[in-house]
């Protein structure tokens, strides 16, 4: 064989043929680790050759899903049980390519690496729009293979694995951390919590991971919260601020199971302590200056409030009766971009809301300023919510917001709900 047939990209192409013929499992085995050292080997270019291939030589036949419907539907139609005739739609509708991931999942290792490759795709996908169906294929797959049957919790401790600890600082992205003495203070302190999501594929690598500050009284600001000083001892906490949750592999966007882990930990802290009365967020708002930007190209009131925050120097540093003022406008521009403002689909244009919300909590207090970095001032001039969990309404609140699109308001939150004119359930 020349030298150009043993070109990663051609052995890799070579060996997804092979695994979509009628290969021996013990075969298939060999041929998905060949598969996957290719694809290891593949520049950028050679993913997007590889990813445009899969998703046009391995989709649906066309002519196959008409058959298999006609099928079905004729037999549906004489009154007759069509079960088996849509065992054969089904067939015909799910791509190959679902298949020659399945078999390359054979290969040791090969779960992780196939998250991996989803990761790729997301981020070359942008170059190509067309290789959407491929992505879609994967979250199929892998909402199956990360089921919430397959995962474990478990608390972080200092010091953790150093594959966990490098993740934990790579994938923090609410409150970076510059290096490890920050990541000392989110673990270390007996008043702080991490806790994270483990699955049997992904070893000492975590899924998601919250991290929790025990404290007394709801937060208004992250900087205590982040910034050293004494720790408080927990039995002396009446309040979980859950303050971070990140996503830390990046080919599982869009395979949820952050609410898995926000109610477990909820569960198993009160367990523990429960001293602890109150389980609540201290949240970004991480679409609100976008959205405020947008508004003040029609809107007056919105033209002047970002007008009046683009003077702001440091936040510290406000007079109290500025901030009063700026606090009484910023207020009800951030209740409608929260709450009133929706999506196509009904749900909050905030993705942080629709997570939260979405679980079952409840819009609490909104604060300004309450993080002054400059990651929060271009997100939200500075500004954060907590939301609160109460167990005891969940359930209901989640079914309510699924069901509905509706959602719980309430402390201090709720008064500036009461002046809309719109009304939020």
């Amino acid at each position: 064989m020349g030298s150009a047939d043993n070109r990663p990209l051609t052995r890799l192409l070579a060996a997804c043929e092979t695994l979509l013929s009628d290969v021996g499992e013990a075969s298939m085995r060999t041929v998905a680790m060949e598969a996957l050292t290719a694809y290891a080997d593949l520049g950028d270019d050679e993913k997007l050759q590889f990813f445009a291939h899969v998703c046009t030589a391995y989709d649906v036949d066309a002519e196959q899903v008409r058959t298999a419907f006609h099928h079905w539907d004729d037999v549906r139609r004489r009154g007759s049980s069509a079960g088996e005739e849509l065992v054969g739609l089904f067939n015909a509708v799910e791509p190959a390519r679902q298949q020659l991931l399945r078999r390359m999942n054979h290969a040791p290792g090969a779960t992780l690496a196939l998250v991996e490759m989803r990761s790729d795709l997301r981020r070359l996908m942008t170059l190509q729009p067309a290789l959407r169906p491929l992505d879609h294929d994967f979250h199929h797959l892998l909402t199956s293979w990360f089921n919430r049957g397959f995962l474990r919790m478990a608390e972080v401790t200092w010091k953790p694995p150093r594959q966990l600890r490098e993740h934990l600082l790579q994938y923090e992205s609410v409150h970076p951390m510059a290096g490890e003495e920050d990541l000392r203070r989110r673990v270390q302190p007996e008043d702080r919590r991490v806790f994270a999501f483990f699955h049997p594929a992904t070893h000492e690598l975590p899924l998601i991971f919250v991290e929790v500050a025990l404290v007394r009284g709801t937060p208004d600001a992250i900087a205590p919260i982040l910034q050293p000083g004494p720790a408080l001892d927990p039995a002396l906490a009446d309040t979980a601020a859950l303050y971070s949750i990140n996503n830390a592999l990046d080919g599982l966007a869009g395979v949820s199971f952050g609410s898995f882990l926000v109610k477990q930990v909820i569960e198993q802290v009160s367990v523990k302590l429960p001293n602890l009365k109150h389980f609540v967020t201290l949240s970004p708002i991480p679409g609100f200056r976008r959205w405020l930007d947008g508004q003040a190209h029609s809107d007056d009131d919105s033209r002047a409030l970002a007008a009046e925050l683009a003077t702001v120097g440091d936040p510290a540093d406000l007079a109290t009766e500025r901030a009063d003022k700026i606090r009484d406008r910023l207020f009800p521009a951030l209740h409608t971009y929260l709450t009133v403002e929706r999506r196509e689909d009904g749900l909050p244009l905030d993705p942080v809301a629709r997570f939260h919300l979405g679980n079952g909590a409840a819009a609490w207090r909104l604060n300004w300023p309450a993080n002054n970095s400059p990651q929060a001032w271009q997100q939200s001039y500075g500004a954060m919510v907590n939301y609160r969990y109460e167990p005891a309404q969940l359930e209901q609140r989640h079914e309510a917001f699924v069901r509905r699109r509706s959602f719980a308001v309430t402390g201090p939150f709720q008064r500036l709900a009461d002046t809309r004119p719109d009304p939020v359930h």
